[in-house]
This record gives C-alpha cells, structure tokens and sequence, in this order.
C-alpha cells in the first residue's frame, strides 16, 4: 500500500461478503461484553486462542503445498514438524505471559503438551461461551481456507518458509495492543473503555488483513505480506 490507508482499496476489500464476515466475527467480542460480562482476562485469553487456531491452519497451508509440488514432501516432513514445536513454545510461553499479567494459577505448568492443555483449559474458562467464540473463529478460517487456499488455488504459489513465519507477526501485535489497552485502563480509570479500545484494535488489524487479502487477489502483495494476510 502507497498510502497508510487506501480507501479506494478498502473500498474494493469490503464488496467481498467475506471480508465483511471477518469484520462480523472481530466484532462479536463486544457482544461477550456488554451481554456476558467479560472483562480484559477473557478477551485476551479469546486471542490467544485464536492464534492457536492461527497455528493449526498454517499447518494445513504447509501440508497443502504438497498437492502443488510432490517435491515439498520432504521439505514439509521437516518444517511441519519444526513450526509445530516451534509455534507451540512460542504460544506456551506467550500464554504463560498473558496467564501472569490477567492473575491466572498456571505458573506451574511445564512447557510440553500437558502445559499447553492446561493453558487452554485456563483460557477456555475465563468467560462464559467461550467455546462458542472459538467456534466462529475456527469457522471463518475454515471457509477462507476452503475459498482462498483451495477454491483460488493459492495453495500453488505458497512457499512453505513464508508460510511457517506468517503467524508469529499476529502474536507481537497482540502483545502491543494488550499493553496499549492496559495503559490507557491505568491511565483513565475506565476497564470498559480499556476493553473497547482492545477489540477496535483487533478490528483494525482485521480491516488490515481484509486489505491485504485484496492486493493478494490483485496480483499487488508482495509473497510475504500475502503469506501474513492468510495467517490472519
């Protein structure tokens, strides 16, 4: 993008029904609060788990490569299981951070499978209908992963080292816009206004994403920003 916002390309993003139910399910979580009550701990604890599902995905994506290319079998047979390990520390240690700063008991969970259980138990209780949250996230994945990835062929033109990095940018930002919604909870008093200003983040980083998407199907991304529109 020339600009930092193009609204001609926003404009062409959202005539795609898609790009509006992503919008959709960014903003459900104001739903969860003002109709379930969730305060940061459960918003925080939902994009955690999103990037999980974030994470599953990419791995459908590297093991798809295959289909394209029968050459990426032995490429993928190493970087699959590398980005599996690799991403679940990372998301482990991410977790065991956000668990600490929102007062979570799971300080003794140990790095491994049984850790990272513990971790989404944690995260799945934090607020009511969670699972139904996840669940629509897990389902706008899957359609765009049906359309994108399968139905326009992107799965022909995606590189397995792109793809293995895309979804680490995603968890960053999360960290900043947790620490920014934080900062202004401390600064003006207001958890509410905190947890609003969190989930417009989140949608601005959608709309983001949604723009991105449409350059890819321009023919306009670069392969690395294409690669983080789909991780997202």
């Amino acid at each position: 993008m020339n600009r930092f916002f193009d609204p001609d390309l926003f404009a062409r993003a959202y005539r795609d029904p898609m790009a509006w139910l992503t919008l959709l399910v960014d903003l459900l979580p104001v739903i969860a609060v003002v109709f379930f009550g969730w305060k940061a701990v459960p918003l925080v604890a939902l994009y955690w788990l999103e990037n999980l599902v974030i994470g599953a995905f990419t791995v459908l994506r590297m093991l798809g490569t295959i289909a394209a290319n029968l050459l990426n079998i032995p490429i993928a047979l190493f970087m699959v299981p590398f980005f599996t390990v690799h991403y679940g520390m990372f998301c482990f240690g991410h977790g065991i951070f956000l668990s600490a700063f929102a007062g979570g008991d799971v300080g003794h969970a140990a790095p491994g499978v049984s850790g990272m259980q513990t971790l989404i138990d944690w995260a799945l209780g934090t607020g009511p209908y969670m699972l139904w949250f996840v669940g629509a996230i897990i389902l706008v994945n899957t359609l765009f992963y049906l359309v994108d990835f399968i139905g326009r062929g992107d799965f022909r033109n995606t590189q397995l080292p792109v793809e293995m990095f895309a979804p680490y940018g995603r968890i960053v930002t999360l960290h900043v816009a947790i620490i920014l919604g934080a900062g202004l909870m401390l600064a003006f008093g207001q958890p509410l206004m905190g947890v609003l200003i969190l989930i417009m983040l989140r949608v601005g980083f959608g709309m983001f994403l949604n723009m991105l998407r449409q350059r890819k199907i321009e023919g306009a991304g670069s392969k690395t920003l294409n690669a983080v529109a789909e991780a997202g």
